[in-house]
């Protein structure tokens, strides 16, 4: 498993409508992989592999790059950044965060904490209280010198590194760094198979602020199948009835059946579900209440696509600790390639 290049997507930083960084790097590592490479005006990044035939199905994996985080919206005139989400936090995730500062000239690191009392000299009732996105601040030890380097419009990551322990990884922004790993990965171990669809992956923008990216992309691929690649929940910890679990780390690769944004295509799914069973794949079929995903997007463009979800359970989301199974994205490797394969 190439988790050398894990690591480097999952500690590159990306926020919605900054990707940049991201891009470059999944550039640099697919440039023998396609036959064809284009930014779109979006900045997604989309790559096409070429099939035999010009009458060819045209499948479409959709993998975004940005994970949440901030934009500096003020400037203190003491120096401290006052910041605006682009993504989905929950503020009891936020208290005492080490941040690092990405602007054009250079990267500042800073700690993220709450506006109000500390703990010694605060009452019962203030630690009752939890404070809005809104509240909390960056401060980067610089004082008033912040104005020299810092502009509204810059943007904020959480700094933490990624690890393994055990059999798993842990990481901010595996949401959704492991679909760019899949959509190398899966493209690089098809090898020649798999020529009789023209593949395109798609590296796809903001789809934490309304998958924003993938609509465009998706318009002007028009495929026929869509493939949005993702994580999900995986509640199997202690505090959660199991009825809202949603996926057991451990299990295999998530089959996407259902979400707030989209219905999968039944046929799609049972079509990956034999592939799976075929090749000895473990799986489990997935559904979200909430939330969306980018196969949404490439199902709705233009006159429609087929489409589908594969996620990876992730525990801990949208957090610094975001923790998936090894095995199960291995499993989801396999079951992208192995379907990538039928099509000959």
């Amino acid at each position: 498993m190439n988790t050398d290049l894990l690591k480097r997507l999952c500690e590159t930083p990306g926020v919605p409508g900054n990707e940049h960084r991201v891009r470059d790097l999944i550039m640099d590592e697919v440039a023998d992989l396609f036959d064809h490479m284009e930014t779109d005006a979006m900045g997604t990044l989309l790559c096409r592999r070429d099939a035999k035939s010009a009458d060819s199905p045209r499948i479409m994996l959709l993998c975004h790059m940005d994970e949440i985080g901030f934009l500096v919206s003020h400037i203190s005139k003491d120096g401290y950044l006052f910041l605006q989400p682009v993504g989905g936090f929950d503020p009891r995730n936020l208290f005492s965060r080490r941040v690092l500062v990405c602007t054009d000239d250079g990267d500042f690191k800073g700690v993220m904490n709450p506006g109000g009392k500390p703990i010694h000299i605060s009452s019962p009732e203030d630690r009752k209280k939890i404070p809005e996105v809104g509240e909390f601040f960056v401060d980067l030890g610089m004082g008033k010198k912040a104005h020299d380097h810092i502009k509204v419009g810059d943007f904020v990551v959480m700094d933490e590194p990624f690890i393994e322990i055990g059999d798993k990884f842990v990481s901010k922004a595996l949401d959704n760094r492991i679909a760019c790993w899949l959509g190398i990965e899966a493209i690089r171990k098809l090898a020649d198979a798999g020529r009789g669809a023209e593949i395109h992956v798609a590296f796809t923008t903001q789809e934490e602020v309304g998958l924003r990216g993938a609509r465009t992309s998706s318009y002007r691929i028009k495929p026929d199948i869509g493939i949005g690649i993702d994580t999900t929940l995986a509640c199997d910890t202690p505090g959660i009835p199991d009825k809202d679990a949603t996926t057991t780390q451990g299990k295999g690769f998530g089959l996407h059946v259902r979400d707030s944004s989209f219905i999968a295509d039944r046929a799609l799914v049972k079509e990956i579900e034999a592939v799976a069973i075929a090749n000895n794949i473990p799986y489990q079929r997935t559904m979200l209440a909430a939330g969306g995903q980018d196969g949404a997007a490439a199902q709705q463009a233009a006159a429609g696509a087929r489409a589908v979800g594969i996620v990876v359970g992730t525990r801990y989301i949208h957090t610094v600790t975001e923790m998936i199974e090894k095995d199960d994205l291995q499993a989801a490797l396999d079951v992208i390639a192995a379907y990538l394969a039928t099509f000959e």
